[in-house]
């Protein structure tokens, strides 16, 4: 991890690409030859070259499980400035979203993306919606010029993991 991508995470979070279940992750409207890996995958991300693409229209619709209980705190997504994200609504535990159904669910936050954040500083959720999140949604409604094509560079999650109790590891306490 580059010094620079370490300064990036907010004090206190963690990058939260270990906690994806790689196996479920899905983006729809994505081009077949810029797909979600360029932007969400190790290596990848940090490659200027690579980036994911929407391919009919402007809107992306990203789906992501994780392995274990998360607490969501804040995301970076760079892009360029001109196709680089604009409103970028999140979803959490809404699973088998899709385009015609995502506006019938209110998100559990909305970012207004700026040249800043496009360059990768962090925005902060309204961390309180995002305490126990197993999956996340995130819906890429329109970019900064209102072009066709939406380009993503790196989309990285800071949080926490969820300490969880093992049930099975307690023991019963007899009366004396």
């Amino acid at each position: 991890m580059s010094a620079e991508s370490a300064s990036q995470i907010p004090k206190g979070q963690v990058d939260l690409l270990d906690f994806i279940d790689w196996s479920g992750v899905e983006c729809l409207n994505q081009s077949s030859s810029h797909s979600l890996p360029n932007a969400l995958k190790q290596g990848y991300r940090e490659d200027e070259g690579l980036n994911l693409e929407s391919d009919a229209d402007e809107q992306l619709l990203i789906y992501i499980p994780f392995n274990q209980v998360i607490k969501l705190h804040s995301f970076a997504i760079k892009g360029p400035e001109e196709e680089g994200p604009k409103t970028v609504k999140f979803f959490s535990n809404k699973e088998h979203m899709c385009f015609s159904n995502v506006n019938d669910f209110p998100p559990s936050d909305t970012a207004e993306l700026t040249e800043e954040n496009l360059k990768g500083k962090p925005v902060v959720l309204k961390y309180v919606k995002f305490q126990n999140v197993r999956s996340l949604t995130i819906f890429i409604e329109d970019n900064q010029s209102g072009s066709e094509v939406t380009k993503v560079q790196k989309i990285a999650l800071y949080g926490s993991t969820v300490e969880t109790t093992d049930m099975k590891g307690l023991k019963k306490i007899e009366d004396h």
